[in-house]
C-alpha cells in the first residue's frame, strides 16, 4: 500500500468482497477500487469527506458507498480476512476505516 492506495495484490484480495454478483440493481458501480482508495484516504488523513480529492470520485458517492459497506459489516469482515491472510499493512489501514465506521454509527 503506497500513500493509502491499494496495490495490485491488495486489490485482488479486496475485489471479491466488494464486486457484486447476481442480479443488477440500480446504476452499475463505477470503480470500487477508487472507492476503497478514497475511503482509505479519508480514514488515514482524518480529512472531511468534502475534502476528498476528485481523483477518488465524487465525495458524496464515495461516502454513500462507505455507509452501505459500514451498515452491512463489510469493513469488519474485510479487516478480519486481511488479518487471517497476513496482510498486515492492509489490516492496519482497515482498522482506521473500521474506527471511522464505528464513529459514524455512534452518531
Amino acid at each position: 500500500m503506497i500513500d493509502g492506495r491499494l496495490d495490485e495484490d491488495e486489490w485482488a484480495f479486496c475485489a471479491p468482497f466488494v464486486i457484486e454478483t447476481g442480479a443488477r440493481r440500480g446504476r452499475p458501480p463505477r470503480d470500487h477500487r477508487r472507492v476503497i482508495d478514497g475511503v482509505l484516504w479519508i480514514a488515514l488523513t482524518s480529512a472531511a469527506w468534502r475534502d476528498l480529492p476528485e481523483e477518488f470520485g465524487n465525495w458524496s458517492s464515495v461516502y454513500r458507498q462507505f455507509l452501505r459497506w459500514s451498515r452491512d459489516g463489510r469493513w469488519r469482515l474485510l479487516r478480519q480476512e486481511a488479518k487471517e491472510a497476513g496482510l498486515t499493512q492492509l489490516r492496519d489501514a482497515l482498522l482506521s476505516v473500521c474506527a471511522l465506521s464505528e464513529r459514524r454509527a455512534s452518531r
